[in-house]
Formats: structure tokens, sequence, C-alpha cells
């Protein structure tokens, strides 16, 4: 069955305010106050009707990682209190077409990638902000810029004048207990406080971490920005048909 078509209002609702409990508890738990955390409701493979939807219901951020999914939907809806955000990879060809539509690109994997941001930027007499993704895991399968050579390419990519380098973002391997991802946030927070300390005239205020299998973890271990799409938006089509073909 469908579930983009099937989810009501009452239902996304619930899904929305048991997240942002969740997020709550978990602030809390560490003293944290809750309002240091944003919600970015994970819209890919999502129809625009539930992005509506969704921000009807109060979500004002939305995530996407594929730029040719993502235009149309912006396109289609961006009233003035709604940010978009690139939190996919983002490939060297496609950097021109997010400076304008997107209010903040989370995957800024390489130097390359940034002077190319930074020169669209320019061309369209913006300052787009930018957070630095960061592979913590290893992992061959995921994006990133290694922990070790971070804060070298921190130090080119804060003085291109049309970036805005908000802080740093890690996507964690996927896995059963969250406590085993646990290390990899707590090393991205510890990487966040070296360049604030070695680069401190420049904003490192925001980590990027934690989905919607682990975000309770990221949140206890610094997460600012948390990105959520299964828990509000249930689960994939294509997902939920692996599962029934099983």
């Amino acid at each position: 069955m469908n579930n983009q078509l099937t989810l009501t209002r009452e239902q996304l609702a619930t899904n929305i305010a048991h997240v942002r409990s969740t997020i709550v508890e978990a602030a809390r738990r560490t003293g944290r106050a809750p309002d240091e955390i944003k919600l970015i409701a994970v819209s890919k493979s999502k129809p625009v009707n539930l992005v509506q939807m969704a921000y009807n219901l109060g979500v004002t951020d939305f995530g996407e990682n594929r730029v040719q999914e993502a235009l149309p939907k912006i396109e289609a809806f961006h009233p003035q209190e709604l940010h978009w955000h690139m939190i996919g990879h983002l490939q060297s060809n496609k950097a021109a077409r997010v400076v304008g539509p997107f209010y903040c690109v989370h995957s800024v994997d390489s130097l390359h990638l940034a002077q190319l941001l930074n020169r669209h930027a320019g061309e369209q007499e913006k300052r787009l902000l930018v957070l630095l993704q960061v592979n913590v895991s290893g992992e061959a399968s995921k994006e990133g810029m290694s922990p070790a050579e971070t804060l070298e390419l921190a130090r080119q990519i804060v003085a291109l004048p049309h970036l805005q380098v908000e802080g740093l973002m890690t996507i964690a391997p996927l896995v059963e207990d969250p406590e085993r991802v646990r290390p990899v946030f707590r090393e991205l927070r510890l990487l966040r406080d070296q360049l604030s300390a070695e680069l401190p005239a420049y904003s490192w205020q925001h980590l990027s971490m934690g989905m919607t299998d682990d975000y309770t973890v990221a949140i206890e271990e610094g997460a600012t920005i948390v990105r959520i799409g299964r828990a509000i938006f249930g689960e994939r089509v294509n997902k939920l048909k692996e599962v029934e073909n099983k």
C-alpha cells in the first residue's frame, strides 16, 4: 500500500508530536534546552502535499537528498517561513542549482565543491549557509571529508567570501542498537569543539547528526539539528514493498 497517499493529517500530526516530545525528553536528559534542537523533516520521495500538510502542522524545515527531485517541490511550495535543506550528496554539476532554492547545504564534502558553491553564490550575490560533511565512521559507502583532513579544509573553506560555515554534519552507520554509534556523534562534537578553538572567528554552532533510528543518542551527544524522515512520514514505498516480498 502506498503510505504516501494514505497518511492522514491526524496520523502525521501524531508522528510529528511524538518526534517533538522525544526530542524534548532527550534534551532534558542531558540538561539541554529543547529549543536548541532544530527538526528537519526529510521529505525525499514524498509528494509535495505531505510537505504542505507537515508545514501546516508547524514543521518549517525540510530536507531533500536529490536536486532534481527537490526543485519541483520547492517551485510548487515555498512560503517565506519554510527552509529547504540539501542533505544529500551534491554533485559538482548541480552546484549552481542549489544556491537560490536551498537555505542551507549540509553536504559540503570537499574544497572543490565549496569553491563551486562560493562562485555560484557570488554570481547570484548571495551568501549560502553550509555545513561540512565529515565521514566520521570511515565507511567507504559514505561521502564526507575525513576527520584528519577536516581542520585544514575548514581553514580554506571558511575563507570563501560567499559561504557561511555554520558547523558540521555526519551520517552514522546503520545499526540495530543506536548506542553503537554514540562514539560517532561524540567524535563529531569533539571535532567541532576543536574547530571552535582553532578558528574562533567563525560560527561552529551546528551539529547536524541523528536520524530516525538514532536521533535520541545524537541529541545526548550534542546534535543541534536532527534529520527525521521515517518517524514522521512513515516507511518509503519501496521499503514497504521489500518487507511485503520477504
